[in-house]
């Protein structure tokens, strides 16, 4: 059983002219969403084995205030540049690439692919994942790259706790 956790970056801001959207810092929002929703996964779930985000500013802040609520090691946070993409091919990718000692993954990335990849692997139809929002998904499979069609089992949003 392979369990896989999917969280959209929470709210990023666009009050910074001239900067690269990868660049783009998370709004005061997307901190305290960020620290809510990674506080109340932390009483429902144990820790994923791997934290993977994409390498954009705010997934890997969103990332960073996870693996703080998580006490999850900065250092063993592993950064991919090719999450950095808005279709769910990479994301697929990543997944499947995950290396099997892993049985579950927590990954930071961005919507449209997010959605996709979760109406496609997962059981429950999601019309959007808002910022900050969480999927878990457990695929009956010992090897990540054999990834099919899950169960989805957890959603959470901020909305939910506001």
């Amino acid at each position: 059983m392979k369990t896989l956790y999917i969280v959209r970056h929470a709210k990023s801001s666009w009050e910074y002219e001239n900067i690269k959207d990868i660049d783009r810092p998370l709004k005061k929002r997307g901190i305290n969403d960020a620290y809510l929703i990674s506080s109340v996964l932390e009483k429902k779930i144990a820790s994923p084995d791997v934290f993977v985000s994409s390498c954009a500013n705010r997934a890997l802040h969103t990332a960073m205030i996870f693996s703080y609520t998580f006490n999850y090691p900065l250092a063993n946070l592993k950064i991919s540049k090719s999450l950095y993409s808005f279709s769910d091919g990479y994301l697929i990718k990543t997944v499947k690439a995950l290396d099997d000692g892993f049985d579950s993954a927590i990954i930071f990335s961005h919507d449209h692919g997010i959605s996709d990849f979760v109406n496609k692997f997962g059981s429950k139809n999601l019309d959007h994942v808002p910022t900050c929002g969480v999927i878990g998904i457990k695929f009956n499979t010992n090897h990540w790259k054999n990834v099919k069609a899950g169960e989805t089992f957890l959603t959470e949003f901020p909305k939910t706790y506001k």
